[in-house]
């Protein structure tokens, strides 16, 4: 059967959560949004495009988005709402085609090029796609499309906001050239200073350059890969495949933490909202991570890898105490602090028998019961149980 050439459609919903709290509150509409944690070290987690033209960005410290947007309206994001209207919109773009791969709450590639008995051409399958979640769900996105998988993102990043555009077959070099070789994926701050000591500024810059000298400069993986995307090359197709690829959580305190005890707890608190987490998705994982951003605002991560996926608390305990101390975060004060895991596995899903205590397991599991049943803090470790009397966990 034929398909059309221009295959993959990217699409990303336009300053999403923004435009939900615009449908939850219709004062917002036309004025500076800016949504995120409202409190002295919050952070923005989406801003309109009315504040963007003021300079706020996403990640940016809160104090700094007043700063630059004083009379903007600030938000406190509603992440429960957020999932559901997300759900819906999914919903709808499965609705055109199964072949849909999530990369967040609000982004996806779908694979439209069996579609080609039902549209006339690759744009009237992005114009009917923005048009219906438009229709339903009253919320704008932007959509790119292309034959080549990276360029369709692009594209999408070039039509916003609520805007469509096409990358015909044949015309990707033409489109990537002329770009800012930063654009690349994988081309970050280091990268881009060494490609600029090249002389390559604009992604056609780097036909110039021999690959040898760019396996010199930035090692052979990565210089094969901006070779590649250069050359309008991306073999990868739509993986529909679970999109899920990790689970965390962290949080960024009022003040500055700097006793080690208090630290321990503040970490167990997360292992422990973690834990319940894992449970609702029916998953453990391989692989946990503990993020660590100081009251400089340098940001260090530490990971450890697993033969027996975790998910309760214990485990992710006994894993967070040994990278806390891989961290080296002794007499500096932190600001956030997070856990996660990775590298999933359903929890039905067939497992090598664990060298671990058994009974703690079975313990572990009918505590997720209970606080899945009557609440987070149904059940806590005894350490979490008095902030005043106890130093932190385990002393």
């Amino acid at each position: 059967m034929a398909q059309f050439a221009e295959r993959f459609l990217h699409i990303d919903m336009d300053a999403f959560f923004v435009e939900v709290e615009r449908n939850r509150d219709p004062s917002l509409v036309g004025v500076p949004v800016i949504v995120g944690g409202l409190g002295r070290r919050g952070v923005v987690a989406s801003c309109s495009y009315e504040a963007r033209a003021r300079g706020v960005k996403s990640a940016m410290p809160m104090g700094e988005a007043r700063r630059l947007c004083p009379h903007g309206r600030f938000v406190p994001p509603s992440h429960g709402v957020y999932g559901g209207v997300s759900r819906q919109v999914f919903e709808v773009f499965r609705s055109f085609t199964p072949l849909v791969e999530g990369l967040s709450v609000d982004e996806a590639f779908l694979d439209i090029g069996g579609l080609r008995l039902h549209y006339e051409t690759p744009a009237a399958v992005g114009h009917q796609l923005r048009e219906r979640v438009r229709d339903q769900l009253s919320l704008p996105a932007s959509v790119g499309i292309s034959a080549v998988k990276f360029i369709s993102k692009l594209a999408s990043d070039d039509a916003k906001p609520d805007g469509l555009l096409v990358v015909p077959a044949g015309t990707e070099l033409e489109y990537l050239q002329p770009m800012p070789v930063s654009r690349l994926w994988g081309v970050g701050q280091a990268t881009r200073v060494t490609l600029g000591a090249l002389g390559v500024e604009c992604v056609g810059d780097l036909d110039s350059v021999p690959e040898q000298i760019l396996v010199k400069r930035l090692g052979p993986s990565l210089a094969q890969h901006l070779k590649r995307l250069a050359a309008g090359i991306d073999p990868r197709v739509v993986d529909t495949t679970e999109t899920v690829k990790s689970v965390s959580v962290e949080e960024t305190y009022e003040s500055d933490i700097t006793d080690l005890a208090d630290i321990e707890r503040a970490v167990l608190k997360l292992c422990n909202r973690l834990s319940l987490r894992l449970h609702r998705s029916g998953v453990a994982g391989h692989t946990i991570s503990l993020k660590v951003r100081f009251a400089d605002f340098e940001t260090v991560s530490r990971s450890e890898t697993v033969v027996d996926p975790i998910a309760n608390t214990p485990g992710l305990w006994d894993e967070a105490q040994s990278l806390l101390t891989r961290a080296d975060i002794a007499g500096r004060g932190v600001r956030l602090l997070g856990i996660g895991v990775s590298g999933l596995v359903a929890v039905a899903a067939p497992r090598q028998l664990s060298l671990q205590d058994p009974q703690r397991s079975i313990a572990a599991g009918v505590v997720e019961e209970v606080r899945e049943r009557f609440g987070e803090d149904a059940v806590l470790p005894a350490s979490l149980l008095d902030t005043d009397d106890r130093r932190g966990p385990g002393r």
